[in-house]
């Protein structure tokens, strides 16, 4: 069980309910007249409690283990109807041992994020079949956040959850709406989870465990210990990239750490900097210019 890796974190408490996620929704709609913004509102209510009354885990998490995730999704056009294009940010954070800090673990656009929706209809989802693209997308995600936070407490636990994604992938397979599947985009939901689910992308799921549990999770009493773990994991991020170039799950580590990769290393020495400036912008060319903040001397 989840609650029994964060022992360390949190006092156990009596269960109060079977939520996993604690979602924050917002729904913008800057191009959506103003007298239409009720059903908006009450689309973001069912998403919330859809994503927020559910147990996606297969443990009885405790209140303070939900998982802290933002869904804001941006209507782009709405036929009046029921008929609703838009585009995703979806984001989840983990809490930090021994601190207030919590760390971005995802942090990835969805630009097909396309649904139909009528006010005051039920969110129905089942594992067994496709039933409707707003439940299958707000599922996929759900299982995601869940899998990548549980792969930070324990080496490749998240597995179960991102079967439980491909799952909800490969049923949805015959819908007409995008994103679904392998053709479309080399950088959609189909090649997220595909990664996720590959064997040959392990390692960068276990640098996840590593960079969390050996890294900043025991910064608060050891720094150079954690600093050494953070700059450890870049090598292994290396080997996968010149194996795999282009990967979506790379893409995805660096969009969620560039920034936070940059703040904890300001404090390592000049050595473990320059070595790590060396890996990054090599592997992660788009943010180098972030990552020159690791030459200058303290």
């Amino acid at each position: 069980m989840k609650y029994l890796l964060l022992l360390g974190f949190f006092l156990i408490s009596p269960i109060l309910s079977a939520q996993d996620l604690n979602a924050r929704v917002q729904i913008l709609a800057p191009q959506i007249a103003n007298s239409n913004k009720r059903i908006l509102d009450i689309l973001g209510n069912s998403i919330r409690d859809f994503l927020n009354g559910r147990r996606w885990s297969t443990d009885a998490l405790q209140p303070q283990e939900r998982i802290d995730c933002n869904f804001v999704i941006t209507i782009t056009d709405w036929d009046g109807s029921s008929n609703f294009k838009a585009g995703a940010q979806i984001q989840s954070n983990r809490p930090i041992f021994n601190s207030t800090y919590s760390s971005t673990l995802l942090n990835i656009s969805d630009k097909d994020f396309e649904f139909t929706y009528s006010e005051g209809q039920a969110l129905d989802f089942s594992e067994q079949n496709y039933i409707s693209n707003l439940s299958s997308l707000l599922a996929f995600y759900a299982y995601i956040i869940t899998g990548m936070d549980y792969d930070t407490f324990s080496k490749l636990a998240g597995t179960p959850y991102f079967l439980k994604a491909q799952t909800v992938l490969n049923n949805a397979q015959t819908s007409p709406n995008t994103g679904w599947k392998a053709i479309e985009n080399l950088r959609n939901r189909f090649w997220l989870v595909e990664n996720l689910t590959n064997k040959s992308y392990n390692p960068i799921r276990e640098t996840l465990y590593t960079y969390h549990r050996d890294g900043l999770d025991v910064m608060a009493e050891n720094q150079s210990k954690g600093l050494k773990a953070v700059v450890s994991v870049l090598p292994q991020l290396q080997k996968i990239d010149k194996q795999k170039q282009g990967s979506v799950l790379n893409q995805v580590f660096f969009t969620a750490k560039s920034d936070e990769i940059v703040s904890i290393l300001s404090a390592a020495d000049s050595q473990d900097r320059i070595k790590a400036f060396n890996v990054l912008s090599q592997i992660d060319p788009s943010n180098s210019l972030k990552y020159e903040l690791l030459k200058k001397s303290r």
